[in-house]
């Protein structure tokens, strides 16, 4: 049986991987986290820009919240070990 560590860090290599690939298609990628609300992301675009959006119980739907200046892109770069 793998242990815990092993699965998070090929779960980790996983959401990165797929990460990597959105961007490079030029579709936004998703990161959702417990330090916004429960409705809330961090939306990543193709252009290094981030935003917070806020999610509709659809799921297919959002509206955006605020675009991230400069500082707080890096600082949101830095907390989830986001590298282009």
């Amino acid at each position: 049986m793998r242990k815990l560590t092993e699965i998070q860090a090929i779960g980790s290599i996983a959401v990165k991987k797929l990460r990597e690939s959105k961007l490079e298609k030029g579709l936004p990628f998703m990161i959702n986290t417990r330090s916004l609300p429960s409705n809330q992301a961090y939306l990543e675009y193709p252009n290094g820009s981030i935003s917070i959006v806020q999610i509709f119980k659809s799921a297919y739907d959002f509206t955006l919240v605020k675009q991230l200046d400069t500082n707080e892109i890096q600082a949101v770069r830095s907390r989830y070990h986001l590298y282009k």
